[in-house]
This record gives structure tokens, C-alpha cells and sequence, in this order.
């Protein structure tokens, strides 16, 4: 964790459009959690240091799936300090991480409303209309977090992914690069430009992207994913596979899901029809919806 962000990973599952849709992996994003915080984080007013120490180690809390734990020391934090922005945004994360929506909703409201000019309320709030499945409303609470911070990379990310997912490529594009100046060392930017660029029809570009990003990150499983598709769509099928064989057995279950059905792609296109099928159905046990085993398993003469 670093200066109150986290990475983890969020999936978009885009439509099958053949062998060569590039938009069918995994887009992975940035997303905001709970972490320190300074002290002009809540209020003009400077904090007690015990409300600062004990909402960070409510975040920490949260991180660890201690959300009991986590609710006692954010609840002692706003006893020291009732105006504490940040300890009623991790508040929110509590009853968020339970499944109370209505409850963390109120608690983000009431960040929002004591600082207007904090990033971390807005973007909670698009976090819970992005959960809720409102998208356009997720897409204004990030667009209200950005105009307060234009830096705030998880806002950035998560508005370049919605952009992505409802066909904006260029306006997606945009986020992206916006995302790579303000979090260079943040591999989500590079990974959607070059999502972005595929879907524009630049695929050289999304190529150099690619290279540039491995030469940054060296071989991430995102880039890997991404350079066995560049193969696959110059017909190398084994030395895709080579490259996806490891990210299938990824204890991250997206990642393996994507990676079988790639291979199912990679076999399908040297004849293996049975292997197509068996890579193919190991993604579907993951995901039942994933878009490119589908079109592998319809490709499958029956």
C-alpha cells in the first residue's frame, strides 16, 4: 500500500468478436482502499494522533478482511474526531465489504459532506454505484473526485474503465494516458492504452505499448497475456501457449480463467479440437460467462 492505494483487480467481461477482438481480456484497474491519512485529510483543524493512528489501523484492518476489527478502531477514531473525513470513509468500506450498501452510502455521504474538496468520498461513491451496477452515476462521482484531484489515479482508472467498457475507446484512451502521467509505475494505464489501441485499429502502436510496458514491468502477467494474443493473431500458437501454460495455474482466478481461454484459442488454431475443448471448459468452471472460451467451444464442430 502506498500513500493510502492499493492495486487490486477488477475484471470486465467484453462480447467475443472472433480470434482477433482484442478487447476480450481482463482490463485490470486500480481501485481506492482504505490507508493513511493525513491530517489535513479531515478538517483544517489538525487530528489527534490517535485518530489518525487508529484509522490506519482500522485500514489495515479492512485490507485483512477484518471488518469487525476494523469497525471498533474507526469508531474510537471518530470519537477523538466526529469530523475525521477519512475514518467515515473507511466506515463506509466496513458496512461496503458486509454487503450494506444503504449503510456505507450514508457513511460515504456524510465524508462527502463534511470536505466537498476530498477526493476519497467521491470516488467511494463511485465505487458503490459501480457495485450497484448504476454506471452512469459511477462515472460522475469519478469525474467529481478528478476535478478535486486530477492526480487521483484510482478515480482516473476506474472512469478510463467504464469509458472502455460502454465502446469510448478514444475518450478511454485518453483516461489512460492521463493515468500513465499522474501513475507512471502503475502497469493499469499501459495495459488499457493498449487495450485502447487495439480496439482503434493501431495494433503497431499497441505493440510498441507493449514493448515499452515489459521493458517498464518486465514480464507481468497482464503484459504476458497481452504479448501471447499479439502471437496468436500471427498465428504462433505453441509459443502462445508457452506463454499463457503459467498464468493458467494462477491462484488469481480471473487471470487463470483468461489464460485457459486463450490456450483454448491457441489450440484451436493448430486443430486440437479436444484440448480446445478441454482449455475452453476449465475456463468455464471459473467463469460461466467468459466470453472468448464461448466462442471457442461454438467453433467446435459438435
Amino acid at each position: 500500500m502506498r500513500d493510502g492505494f492499493e492495486v487490486v483487480e477488477i475484471t470486465v467481461g467484453l462480447a467475443a468478436r472472433g480470434i482477433r477482438a482484442s478487447a476480450l481480456a481482463c482490463l485490470v484497474c486500480l481501485v481506492w482502499l482504505p490507508g493513511a491519512c493525513s491530517t489535513g485529510c479531515a478538517t483544517t483543524v489538525p487530528l489527534p494522533r490517535e485518530a489518525i493512528e487508529l484509522n490506519d489501523a482500522g485500514a489495515r484492518a479492512i485490507a485483512q478482511g477484518q471488518l469487525g476489527v476494523a469497525e471498533a478502531r474507526l469508531s474510537v477514531a471518530l470519537e477523538y474526531s466526529p469530523r475525521f473525513v477519512e475514518a467515515w470513509v473507511n466506515l463506509g468500506y466496513v458496512e461496503f465489504g458486509r454487503g450494506n450498501f444503504e449503510q456505507a452510502r450514508r457513511d460515504f455521504l456524510r465524508a462527502r459532506d463534511l470536505n466537498q474538496d476530498i477526493a476519497t468520498p467521491h470516488h467511494a461513491l463511485g465505487l458503490l454505484a459501480d457495485q450497484q451496477g448504476r454506471g452512469a452515476e459511477a462515472e460522475e462521482h469519478y469525474r467529481a473526485a478528478l476535478k478535486v484531484d486530477p492526480g487521483f489515479a484510482p478515480s482516473r482508472a476506474n472512469l478510463a474503465r467504464r469509458l472502455f467498457a460502454r465502446g469510448q475507446y478514444e475518450n478511454a484512451r485518453e483516461q489512460f494516458e492521463r493515468l500513465m502521467a499522474v501513475a507512471p509505475d502503475a502497469i493499469e494505464g499501459w495495459v488499457g492504452e493498449a487495450e485502447t489501441l487495439r480496439q482503434l485499429g493501431r495494433p503497431a502502436q499497441a505493440e510498441d505499448v507493449v514493448a515499452r510496458a515489459s521493458q517498464r514491468f518486465g514480464d507481468a502477467p497482464a503484459l504476458r497475456l497481452l504479448r501471447a494474443r499479439q502471437q496468436l493473431e500471427r498465428g504462433e500458437w505453441l509459443e502462445a501457449e508457452a506463454l499463457l501454460a503459467p498464468l493458467a495455474g494462477s491462484p488469481d482466478a480471473a487471470r487463470a480463467c483468461s489464460a485457459w481461454a486463450w490456450i483454448a484459442i491457441a489450440r484451436l488454431g493448430r486443430q486440437d479440437l479436444e484440448g480446445a475443448r478441454e482449455a475452453a471448459r476449465a475456463a468455464l468452471a471459473i467463469d460461466r460467462d467468459e466470453a472468448v472460451a464461448r466462442y471457442a467451444l461454438q467453433m467446435i464442430p459438435q
